[in-house]
């Protein structure tokens, strides 16, 4: 590629970082956005003009809130543009198909949440997550023809280079390109990420984490995974595998991983192994809401199990944050939010991380619950609709 290529992918990458801030924080100055989202003073303020030539963003002096700098000028801020049409947030699950249209500020204007055997079927699930986007559209009374970007949630790595689900956790999803698929189906373009990483995406901006710019979301469900933010930004590494905490291997002589390797994290925590370790003391079929429930009310047994799990997860957690010193670990997932849980995590991050690293990272539930990755797959797509 081209030096100027590469320059441009960069620029349109920094554009990108700068409009998903003032998407999700609403109007800042250069100066914070420079400190949010790592960029030079310099860079920022090349971008910021960039964006007001192309109509994108425009300076104001209303926050959105009170003004507390005193009796002086208010500052001058950038905020995003109100531009016309709308966007949708797609988040496929194992098991559902989640579905929300907004409006280009990100304000929710109809959502539905449905039932599907996504693994299994690939394109049939993407036929559907189709029809409820265009019903949705109906609902909130917006124009088809006024779709501007979709954001799509998958639970699996996609990788960056071929654009394909990189690993067998979806068997109906062989060789398929999701984003072209349903862009496809839509006629408007479509950009995929992983579940961990929208969750991270939407805690980052309506979430727990708002105003902080380096933390690591950790989903515990029927996998493991991790969402990365550096410096404002998503870190997905060179192939779009980062973050994959579930297959950090804690025994060598563990049970086989759907990866391929044995003993890897997601064997010993994950929803459904936690389950079936409860189960034979119950005489009730229990869930991940029903675990949950029970360990509100301080049940013993759930407590136990709970917390030696996240004491499991922190171990493996403590080790990322001695490495990317974030200031905020927030957990997520059907059984991630347990107050055991997260207790846990707790526990072993200030036992083996470094010290000082340990005092500085908060570890809390998420905010956003189940509806964390559709707002996040609106997020993405606001961001690059307006790139």
């Amino acid at each position: 590629m081209s030096r100027s290529g590469s320059l441009e992918r960069l620029r349109a990458a920094n554009s990108r970082a700068v409009t998903a801030l003032l998407g999700t924080e609403g109007p800042m100055s250069r100066a914070d956005l420079a400190r949010a989202s790592g960029l030079s003073r310099t860079t920022v303020s090349s971008l910021v003009a960039h964006l007001i030539d192309s109509g994108h963003v425009t300076e104001t002096t209303d926050r959105g809130r009170p003004h507390k700098g005193g009796s002086g000028r208010p500052p001058v801020l950038v905020a995003l543009c109100a531009p016309a049409g709308s966007v949708a947030g797609v988040d496929l699950g194992h098991r559902h198909v989640r579905v929300a249209v907004a409006d280009r500020a990100g304000t929710v204007l109809a959502e539905e949440l449905a039932g599907l055997d996504v693994d299994g079927h690939g394109a049939g699930a993407l036929d559907r997550a189709a029809a409820l986007v265009r019903r949705q559209l109906d609902r909130a009374g917006l124009p088809h023809a006024d779709l501007q970007a979709v954001g799509m949630c998958v639970p699996a790595p996609i990788d960056r280079r071929s654009a394909r689900i990189s690993t067998g956790i979806m068997p109906g999803w062989h060789q398929m390109l999701p984003a072209e698929e349903l862009g496809r189906r839509l006629g408007v373009p479509v950009h995929a990420d992983n579940d961990a990483n929208l969750g991270a995406l939407a805690e980052l901006g309506h979430g727990v984490a708002r105003g902080t710019s380096d933390l690591v979301y950790l989903k515990v469900a029927s996998g493991v995974g991790a969402g990365i933010v550096l410096g404002g930004r998503l870190h997905r590494g060179t192939s779009g595998l980062a973050g994959e905490l579930g297959h950090v291997q804690v025994g060598e002589d563990g049970q086989v991983c759907r990866c391929g390797n044995r003993g890897c994290l997601e064997t010993v925590v994950a929803a459904p192994r936690l389950l079936r370790l409860l189960a034979p003391a119950y005489d009730e079929e229990l869930s991940a809401e029903r675990v949950l429930e029970l360990d509100l009310t301080g049940d013993a047994g759930v407590r136990r199990v709970l917390g030696d799990a996240g004491r499991t997860v922190g171990r493996a957690l403590a080790d990322l944050c001695n490495s990317l010193n974030p200031a905020v670990v927030v957990l997520g997932g059907s059984l991630g939010t347990a107050p055991s849980l997260v207790a846990g995590v707790r526990d072993a991050i200030d036992r083996y991380a470094q010290p000082d690293t340990a005092a500085a990272v908060r570890v809390v539930p998420g905010a956003l619950g189940d509806r964390a990755e559709v707002v996040g797959a609106v997020a993405l797509a606001i961001a690059r609709a307006a790139a």
